[in-house]
């Protein structure tokens, strides 16, 4: 059973890692930009030119269910992706590491279907559903956290994982981080699921949206895995 734990509660388990701490962190300062009297997820979750395309291919895939599914956004950040999406569920469950955000999308938030929980995906039980989405999340974490992840995501008949990637396909992939601000660009890497050490079994697997980024800096691929 799924148990969603107090704000207390959670701030009470030691991570063997320092994600919470970088997360919060990133919010305090703004590393990632935006006005600091609000939560800012970062240009990637606000620049029309890469949220559309993705808001636009999530938005038909959840819609070509006859019935809507339940979906469970695994780092949802400030939501300003997340909330175009919630209408087209059965239920939406947002979850974020950082405690204080997750108390700033619950003031802003509201929709019957919808509820937002603190907690670490690496750690706590997640909660129960037909799909999960992980939109530029594992690129932040560590290897150890991913696997730890990726033992979750089993429950879910459906996964979507959206990663940051160097242009091509000759670079070594899901080379290790200290978790924080950075992803594996600057190692000329990428998370890929599928390859060593984590090689995640699905069912299927299908492109969704591949973004080549105007500046040059690596494409952004959202990639849809059927699980069971």
């Amino acid at each position: 059973m799924f148990v969603n734990m107090g704000d207390n509660d959670f701030e009470k388990i030691k991570r063997p890692w320092p994600t919470k701490d970088a997360m919060e962190q990133i919010y305090e300062k703004n590393l990632w930009g935006g006005d600091s009297s609000v939560f800012y997820s970062g240009i990637g979750s606000h620049n029309p030119e890469i949220i559309n395309p993705y808001i636009a291919v999530l938005q038909s895939f959840l819609k070509s269910f006859e019935h809507p599914i339940t979906v469970c956004d695994l780092g949802c950040g400030d939501f300003n992706v997340g909330k175009e999406l919630v209408k087209h569920t059965r239920k939406y469950d947002a979850v974020d590491i950082v405690s204080n955000l997750i108390i700033y999308n619950k003031g802003k938030f509201k929709d019957e279907n919808l509820k937002f929980h603190c907690l670490d995906i690496a750690v706590d039980d997640l909660p129960h559903g037909d799909c999960a989405i992980l939109r530029q999340v594992l690129q932040h974490v560590s290897n150890t956290e991913i696997q730890c992840i990726l033992t979750k995501l089993n429950q879910f008949k459906y996964v979507i994982i959206t990663e940051h990637l160097p242009q091509g396909n000759n670079f070594i992939p899901n080379k290790d981080i200290v978790s924080g601000q950075g992803i594996r660009l600057k190692k000329q890497s990428g998370v890929n699921i599928l390859a060593v050490p984590f090689n995640f079994k699905v069912k299927q697997e299908k492109q969704l949206l591949s973004l080549n980024l105007k500046d040059g800096t690596g494409v952004i691929e959202t990639t849809l895995y059927k699980i069971f």
